[in-house]
């Protein structure tokens, strides 16, 4: 498998050690006209520093940005240690579906509602995703193929997948894959 997915570090970070199994997206610029499409529902994680903003992200995620950006790697190296499989999709089309998000991401209110706003299509997708831990850590070399605001990058080279693990049990999946439901879908009193 090559097909990798370009989130930042701090949000890799936070999917791969359960805090959070949302990813919000927009899209990129090289995305063209129809701007962000679910083109795969498995793929690697790709973390990147690319328009990273540590004031981006609630002060729990700057405290661990803060901790952990010592230990990424430098602009050469790609590392993957994740892979992530998508459980469900949602187009969100209004600001209100992104607030009932609140408290399951690590993302600031302001940089969503940015997003959201970004373009001539008022929108973002949500993908709640079920991320596994790869047994062994890979560093690739950066290749310019993965540079550019884009979301989906093709990777130069296979990377085995045999022997990964959840990163969250069954249970503890389905408890925060049923909170992103019933953020979306509220009961009707």
């Amino acid at each position: 498998m090559r097909t990798a997915f370009k989130e930042w570090a701090t949000v890799v970070d936070a999917l791969g050690h359960g805090e959070q199994i949302l990813v919000l997206r927009k899209g990129g610029i090289a995305e063209g006209r129809d701007g962000f499409q679910i083109e795969h529902r498995r793929f690697f994680l790709f973390p990147t520093l690319f328009h990273q903003q540590r004031e981006s992200v609630t002060e729990p995620a700057q405290r661990r940005f803060d901790q952990i950006s010592h230990t990424f790697p430098g602009p050469d190296i790609a590392r993957i240690e994740f892979l992530a499989e998508v459980a469900a999709s949602r187009r969100l089309e209004s600001l209100s579906e992104t607030d009932s998000l609140h408290g399951q991401h690590i993302w600031r209110p302001e940089v969503i509602s940015d997003r959201f706003d970004w373009g001539k299509e008022k929108n973002i997708f949500a993908l709640a995703v079920r991320v596994y831990r790869l047994p062994l850590v890979i560093e690739l070399p950066m290749s310019p193929q993965y540079a550019g605001c884009k979301s989906w990058v093709e990777l130069d080279k296979d990377i085995p997948t045999m022997g990964m693990s959840p990163v969250l049990d069954q249970a503890a999946f389905d408890h925060k894959l049923q909170q992103f439901f019933s953020a979306l879908n509220p009961a009707v009193p």
